[in-house]
């Protein structure tokens, strides 16, 4: 794969992910939309859905990571760095680009909505908990990441696309198992870049972006990753 194919891939990949990720949410979370009060369940399918179509729009050009914390595991365990820079630049860059066609699909509802919507971009806990809440983020990313390393050992699953589904149903039982205490963040792009996003869109009443909390969905999942890589190569 060449250097600008990388770059492409991760960028739309990411981004679809990022539009239709933080899409469910805002169609669940904010007034005046069809799907207001949807509940838990339909946000998580509505993330795995999202992981399906930005990898399998990727999966040609990039081998759709569409997340640093794959992309390092993937590096741990091959041992290939060169293209780990462009990898995770093009992922924040994409997911920043989701967010924002996100609030452009919204914008009506964000523009009668009253309070809050950082959830809607970024994650948070509900306990705040500094240990556990880096904990519950190493350990949900570590499943990630392990899993997908896993199917790569399946040849037939890479050769016929399957191994792309189970990654997105996984990523729906992630978020109905682990998401619970910190809404599952499991990649540093997807919250960090619609983070910055939210600090920068002109939303109305929209509250602070919590940068005293945004580094635990950055270095939790980039920890699980490399975890995952290490016990990879010591398992198979």
């Amino acid at each position: 794969m060449s250097t600008g194919s990388i770059f492409i891939g991760e960028f739309l990949g990411t981004a679809i992910l990022l539009l239709l990720g933080n899409g469910v949410v805002a169609g669940v979370v904010l007034a005046k939309s069809k799907s207001q009060n949807a509940g838990w369940a339909v946000i998580t399918f509505g993330w795995g859905f999202a992981v399906l179509a930005g990898a399998y729009a990727s999966a040609p050009l990039s081998g759709a990571h569409l997340n640093p914390a794959v992309t390092i595991g993937l590096a741990v365990h091959s041992g290939e760095w060169a293209n780990v820079p462009v990898y995770i630049a093009a992922q924040l860059l994409g997911a920043f680009a989701g967010a924002v066609l996100c609030y452009l699909t919204y914008l009506g509802q964000f523009k009668a909505n009253e309070g809050e919507v950082l959830g809607i971009f970024s994650t948070g806990p509900e306990i705040r908990n500094t240990v556990q809440n880096l904990m519950t983020e190493i350990i949900a990313t570590f499943v990630l990441v392990f899993v997908i390393l896993a199917t790569g050992q399946t040849k037939g699953l890479a050769v016929s696309g399957t191994g792309v589904l189970v990654v997105a149903f996984l990523v729906v039982g992630i978020g109905m198992s682990l998401g619970g205490p910190t809404g599952y963040a499991i990649n540093p792009a997807r919250d960090l870049g619609p983070r910055v996003a939210h600090a920068l869109l002109p939303i109305p009443g929209k509250g602070g972006s919590d940068w005293g909390y945004a580094w635990i969905p950055v270095v939790g999942p980039l920890l699980g990753g490399a975890l995952a890589g290490l016990v990879d190569i010591a398992v198979f």
